[in-house]
């Protein structure tokens, strides 16, 4: 049932000239009255009108692309290319282009939400949503609503770089983050490392669980009892912070897995603050494989994640030019890359 603006006036207690004047924000209404209607409408979900423009037709020529940090090369590389994509797509000078809009959330659960329904508001064409998700069950519940709702509308929702919602019938192209990170502990053990720390990224987060699972697999099927772990947020700082705890729960270590490339950096510069050689004293691997590991001294093995075919397949997806994928779900292999950071680890 379509909620109207009469009913947001009822549950404010306000008139329905009131709830217009909120909304359109063009006459003084006093802050305790805008208070109440502004909560009105989020317990609602009231949807008000967006641009003139689309009025006629179910959405706009919005398309709002979700990542956690656009600073972070892993988000910006899906970003660009999926916004690369949907300009690629238009038919030319107002021959039906759509706005691609990046919506930085830094990771903010509330955030995300927020996006989510201002894009609804707007009725967005599409919605990409990159990078894993939390795993809240109430956020999952919520994020799953906004979701359905766009859907209903019109919008088409594309989840990139992360699993698949329940639920929710939607275009999703996840990676394989749990097996590419058995992948790259298989080979450390190949190597005859034994003595493994592993600096995972923030708990709660799909792609933490995911990689962190893999490489426990990868131990537990040669028999190998867990090394230390330590969680921190996905930057150099963390791998630097984590790598210093690392070695001292077990300054024996001989090899240091990192939940991704920019982590992996600052697992490096820990140990060579330390006159630990690389990788001579202890390997070093990552994961993304992103532009700047393979300039790392020595250059980074890691697990090489194809981001900018996923951000523009999603970009395309997300307007309709590319079918979804069989059963709406594409899974996206990782591939191990062997670079000069690991080795044999000495006698």
């Amino acid at each position: 049932m379509t909620v109207t603006l009469a009913d947001v006036a009822a549950r404010a207690r306000v008139s329905p000239a009131t709830v217009s004047r909120v909304l359109n924000g063009n006459y003084p209404v006093a802050a305790a009255t805008r208070e109440r209607v502004m909560r009105a409408v989020d317990e609602l979900d009231y949807v008000p009108n967006g641009p003139a423009s689309s009025l006629a037709a179910a959405t706009s020529d919005l398309v709002g692309v979700l990542v956690n940090d656009i600073a972070d090369p892993f988000f910006g590389i899906m970003a660009g290319a999926a916004q690369g994509a949907i300009g690629e797509t238009g038919a030319g000078r107002a021959g039906g282009e759509k706005l691609a809009v990046v919506c930085n959330t830094g990771g903010s659960p509330e955030r995300e939400l927020t996006y989510l329904t201002l894009l609804q508001r707007q009725r967005a064409a599409a919605v990409i949503l990159t990078g894993g998700s939390l795993e809240d069950p109430e956020h999952l519940a919520a994020v799953t609503a906004k979701l359905t709702k766009l859907t209903d509308a019109g919008t088409r929702v594309v989840l990139c770089g992360r699993p698949p919602l329940a639920d929710l019938t939607a275009a999703t192209l996840a990676f394989d983050n749990r097996a590419g990170a058995r992948r790259l502990t298989e080979h450390l053990l190949a190597l005859g490392h034994r003595r493994i720390g592993y600096v995972a990224g923030p708990a709660g987060r799909t792609t933490t669980r995911h990689r962190l699972e893999g490489h426990r697999e990868a131990l537990r099927e040669a028999g190998l009892a867990e090394g230390p772990t330590v969680h921190g947020p996905y930057d150099r700082a963390s791998g630097y912070d984590a790598t210093v705890e690392l070695l001292r729960l077990a300054p024996d270590l001989t090899a240091v897995v990192a939940a991704n490339d920019t982590v992996a950096l600052g697992v490096c510069a820990a140990l060579r603050e330390r006159g630990m050689s690389i990788p001579g004293d202890v390997s070093v691997a990552g994961f993304d494989d992103l532009p700047f590991s393979v300039d790392v001294v020595p250059a980074l093995t890691t697990v090489r994640l194809p981001l900018h075919e996923a951000g523009a397949r999603a970009g395309r997806l997300a307007l309709g030019a590319e079918e979804a994928p069989p059963g709406g779900l594409a899974t996206i292999v990782a591939e191990l890359v062997v670079r000069g950071s690991t080795g044999r680890p000495r006698a």
